[in-house]
């Protein structure tokens, strides 16, 4: 297994896991085993090991924000039955035109096709059974908190400002909201157990700029060349991009196929994003593994997690199964 020596910023990185391993980064919670981003998916990755628990950001209407991994509530939520009149023109229901109040009367769901009505996951957990809500990020921090002092361990947070441009746009500043949340909890330095997360390159340098976040920073990158704010993420992965966004970021966290395709069943093909990352002192955490979704023509999650920590050699992932990346690296 291959430790983290590249820096002390990238060593600083794994030590936040108690014996100095890379990084396991609960996606959403729990979410292959419960309906994302509930406070039951956060407790129970807790309890299997993660090292960081994330928390995707949204606004509602009067300013709070509240742990979902999208702007719209139709696709884990009984909104449409709930509130069927806040339906925008084009088709969606979105978070910030509902109320907290509102937004707490609204049942959570395993992920599904507002089209097809079918889950997203066939697999994980039943639709419309159990009871899960919406929760605010001071909610779940204090859950975390709790849990914490309970157990002893010291579980961090990986929030992401979801869309900041859009937000904006309609009216909110998100960042400007959850910054101060964050520092409130004892979120606000690179000794923290924090990393913030953002897409949109404009409000990763907002962020540390006029808004002086102090905190450890990093930049998401898709899968495609260009993000819908305009970002081009193909060009942050060369070494020059990289190099620029080192003055801002302490890390990156590339889609995998970013770094590790399977172009047939028995060939593999790694990029050197993460060679080029490290010279530039920025730690490195793809998002997502998921069993019951791997990337096309890899043969195994075996395969998968080796590619991704013993060759490409990643400092952390984001997981669907904390437990089974857990074990992975234990072995």
């Amino acid at each position: 297994m291959k430790t983290i020596l590249v820096s002390c910023l990238l060593a600083a990185s794994a030590a936040f896991a108690a014996d100095n391993r890379p990084l396991v980064i609960a996606h959403r919670g729990a979410s292959g085993y419960l309906p994302e981003h509930t406070l039951a998916a956060k407790a129970y990755a807790h309890a299997l090991g993660a090292d960081f628990l994330e928390q995707d950001l949204v606004l509602t209407k009067d300013d709070v924000p509240v742990v979902l991994h999208d702007i719209y509530l139709d696709t884990v939520t009984d909104v449409a039955k709930r509130f069927p009149d806040r339906k925008r023109a084009d088709g969606r229901f979105y978070a910030l035109d509902l109320t907290l109040a509102e937004l707490k009367q609204l049942r959570v769901t395993e992920r599904f096709n507002v089209k097809t009505g079918k889950l997203v996951f066939a697999k994980r957990f039943p639709a419309e059974q159990s009871e899960f809500h919406i929760a605010t990020l001071e909610e779940e921090l204090q859950l975390i908190q709790g849990l914490n002092r309970s157990t002893g361990r010291t579980v961090g947070i990986y929030p992401e400002i979801k869309q900041p441009k859009w937000h904006r746009e309609q009216g909110h500043d998100i960042s400007r909201l959850v910054l101060p949340i964050l520092a409130r909890y004892g979120y606000a330095t690179k000794t923290d157990a924090c990393f913030l997360q953002c897409f949109e390159l404009v409000e990763v340098r907002r962020m540390r700029g006029e808004l002086g976040w102090q905190g450890r920073l990093v930049m998401l990158i898709e899968a495609g060349a260009k993000g819908a704010d305009g970002t081009d993420h193909t060009a942050l992965c060369t070494d020059a991009g990289l190099r620029d966004l080192a003055r801002v970021v302490d890390g990156i966290g590339p889609a995998i196929a970013r770094i590790v395709t399977w172009p047939s069943a028995t060939e593999r093909k790694i990029s050197d994003l993460v060679k080029l990352a490290h010279a530039a002192k920025l730690v490195v955490h793809p998002y997502t593994i998921r069993l019951d979704d791997l990337p096309k023509n890899c043969p195994s999650v075996d395969e998968l997690h080796a590619a991704l920590f013993r060759d490409a050699g990643i400092d952390g992932v984001f997981t669907d199964f904390t437990d089974v990346t857990m074990a992975w690296l234990k072995k």
